[in-house]
Parts: structure tokens; C-alpha cells; sequence
């Protein structure tokens, strides 16, 4: 522990999440509770987001840098944290984070911008085994991306669209290139574009689940679900059963480290 007197301001704990296409960091307190967050395109230049990131999460926590005791870096962009006393894999703080909500067996599914992950946990948090898809952007935020692109939509409106209508196309290709062929054909069809929407939320499920069969309680995390809450019910419709997403879910990742860099201490 700190041996700072019983005077001096109080520390906190700081997890730096550097994905391809979001940064995301946590502050957490002395006690584990998130004093404070930032989350923002990582850009091209991720040592700087980082440091942009924290210093907007201080300044929304109220607190000074010198009060940070230590920081852990997670995500694709980790070594570039250059302020980051260590690393860590996305699997770990993933499922540190996600267990730090549960508290019990789980599976943890995280889709990101440009991969997803299966993580299993035991009941006392030890990871059991995981996977990774990084060949193909079929089943990430990035498919989505680019569906919205090929229908000339904002991205925030694919949720919307969505969650209007329970119909749904099937996209039977899962690569991106092949999968905007078939839209043209939906749209030369008449097809509703709600449909042809929750039709790409569907296949980035569809391609979850062919990952590995996902057993027991599942947790979901990721940047996709938190702007794309209709894909977390299709998941649990997919499963025959509600997947618990935690509070702010895209911070997951960010959180796991906040805690390791809190253990360390």
C-alpha cells in the first residue's frame, strides 16, 4: 500500500482500454468504484488519445494526475500507452472486469470494433479457456460499420431501425464484400431497410455463436452492444435465454485493468 499519511489526498487506480476504434479509461477509487471515465476514437495516434482520454477523465472526476497510483493498459494499442506502469491482455482484463460484476461462473463475449472474444470463467473468477476471431470483420462493430455505409445511414440510426420491426432479412454470406452484394438485392426487392437492418444485427449474432457454443451464464460486452442494445436481446433470443450486459459495457475492458493496477497495490 501507499505510505502516504493519513492526510494526503487519496489515490486512485486508472485502466487505459486501447482498442482499434475506441479508447476507453476507468478511474477507479480506493474502495473499487469508478470515480471517473472517458471514451473516444482512438484515431491514428493512440499514445495520444490515451493521454487526452486520461486527462479528460480526471478533469470530469475532479482529481490531479499526481493522485493516480497506478495505471494499467489494455487492448491492441497497449504498448503505445506510454504513461502505463504495466500490460495486460484483453483476455485478462476482460474477464477480470466482467467478473468483477457476476461474481460467479460465466461467459464472457465481447464484440469489439474489429474482433470478438469467448472467454470462459470458473466460479472464483480463474479463467478456464477463450477464443478469438481477428481474420475477418464479419461479426464485429466493423460489419456494421460498413452495412450503414452501403445504406447511406448514420450509425447511431441502425439501432433505431432495428428495434423498429421484428422481421429480418437473412444475410447468408458473412463476409462484408459478399454481404453488401445481397443488401443491393434486398433493396432491388423492396425489402424495408429496418428489416434488412436487424438482418446484419442477426448475422454478427450468427457468427458469435459459431465461435463456440456459448454454455451457462453470458455476459456481454463491447462497444457494439452499448450503442447496439437490440443485438444483446437477439443474442439471448439466439441462446433461448437473457444475457446480462453490465453497466456501461464498453468500459469493461478499461475496468479490468483499473482493477489489476488496484490489486498490484
Amino acid at each position: 500500500m501507499s505510505n502516504a499519511s493519513s492526510d494526503s489526498p487519496p489515490v486512485f487506480f486508472c485502466g487505459v482500454d486501447v482498442g482499434a476504434s475506441a479508447t476507453k479509461v476507468v478511474l477507479l477509487d480506493g474502495g473499487g468504484d469508478i470515480a471517473g471515465s472517458d471514451v473516444r476514437l482512438s484515431g491514428v495516434d493512440y499514445q495520444e488519445t490515451a493521454e487526452q482520454a486520461l486527462a479528460e477523465a480526471l478533469a470530469g472526476a475532479g482529481l490531479a494526475r499526481e493522485q493516480v497510483e497506478r495505471t494499467v493498459a489494455t487492448g491492441y494499442g497497449r504498448r503505445n500507452v506510454g504513461f502505463a506502469d504495466e500490460v495486460s491482455t484483453e483476455i485478462q482484463c476482460h474477464g477480470v472486469g466482467c467478473y468483477h460484476w457476476a461474481q460467479r461462473a460465466i461467459t464472457v463475449v465481447d464484440i469489439g470494433g474489429q474482433d470478438n472474444k469467448v472467454i470462459r470463467l470458473a466460479a472464483d473468477g480463474k479463467r478456464l479457456d477463450f477464443k478469438m476471431n481477428r481474420k475477418c470483420a464479419a461479426g464485429t462493430g466493423a460489419f456494421i460499420e460498413e452495412i450503414a455505409l452501403r445504406l447511406a445511414l448514420p450509425l447511431e440510426q441502425m439501432e433505431e431501425l432495428a428495434a423498429s420491426t421484428q422481421r429480418a432479412v437473412k444475410l447468408s454470406s458473412f463476409c462484408t464484400v459478399f454481404a453488401k452484394t445481397e443488401i443491393l438485392s434486398h433493396l432491388r426487392a423492396g425489402v424495408p431497410v429496418a428489416e434488412i437492418v436487424r438482418g446484419a444485427f442477426l448475422s454478427v449474432v450468427q457468427r458469435v455463436i459459431e465461435m463456440d457454443p456459448l454454455g451457462g451464464d453470458v455476459v456481454l460486452t463491447g462497444g457494439v452492444v452499448a450503442h447496439n442494445p437490440t443485438v444483446g436481446a437477439l443474442l439471448g433470443e439466439r441462446i433461448g435465454r437473457p444475457v446480462i450486459v453490465p453497466p456501461q459495457p464498453q468500459l469493461t475492458g478499461a475496468l479490468g485493468a483499473a482493477l489489476i493496477a488496484r490489486r498490484a497495490v
